[in-house]
């Protein structure tokens, strides 16, 4: 490995820490559940890191760096990686996805336990590819669970996972965890505006999310 290889994959393992600490920060992470991966480029193979199994985010070093090559063998570190380790290679291996985000978010865990794709209650639906889906329900850590995720994420970069929590990916650790942000937030604003007694919410027609869709290529700005 390249001084400059190893340079990348330490730039990325710290991002990947303050990544992981800002879903606890956020409210998204209650103690060591949820988990993020990124990919980092390599002429030795793809290597994709991801946090350990079991360990507080807040005690994760430099030294703590665990990573994979796409086949699922550890190549780097010592600590166990994420029990969830199939789900994000799933990722990894079908998608040009470069971070994923799972976390067992309260109200996108809530949502998942009550329908089978949440209701179109705002536009920004549309920044994840469509109507968020529901995965069924299959033993965490299991390759059952990432073909049902799969499944759910078809033309989408978020899913839910029926009684179990969310997962979103992106181009970047930053993208992928803006999604799972709002995600979350989608799914807390239906479950406000449902809790409404003798009032349903409006809802949008997938004719409207395609019209956002449109709008929404090419927003944003470089900085």
């Amino acid at each position: 490995m390249t001084e400059t290889e190893q340079e990348a994959i330490s730039r990325a393992w710290s991002d990947l820490v303050a990544t992981a600490r800002r879903t606890v920060t956020d409210g998204l992470v209650v103690g060591t559940s949820g988990n993020v991966s990124v990919r980092v480029r390599s002429g030795a193979g793809d290597l994709v890191l991801v946090t350990p199994s079991g360990v507080h985010y807040d005690r994760l070093t430099a030294a703590d760096a665990v990573g994979v090559r796409l086949d699922g063998r550890q190549v780097l570190g010592e600590l166990t990686p994420t029990s969830e380790l199939p789900m994000h290679l799933a990722i990894h291996r079908t998608t040009d996805a470069v971070a994923v985000v799972h976390t067992h978010a309260v109200h996108a865990t809530a949502v998942s336990t009550l329908v089978d794709e949440l209701p179109l209650i705002h536009y920004m639906a549309a920044a994840l590819g469509g109507p968020v889906r529901v995965a069924p329900y299959a033993l965490y850590g299991t390759d059952e669970l990432a073909a049902n995720m799969l499944r759910a994420l078809e033309d989408r970069t978020g899913c839910l996972l029926r009684n179990h929590g969310a997962v979103t990916y992106g181009t970047s650790l930053d993208q992928a965890f803006d999604r799972t942000a709002q995600l979350e937030w989608m799914c807390r604003l239906w479950l406000a505006a449902g809790s409404v007694p003798g009032r349903a919410p409006t809802l949008l027609s997938e004719p409207q999310l395609d019209e956002v869709a449109e709008k929404l290529r090419g927003y944003g700005q470089s900085r």
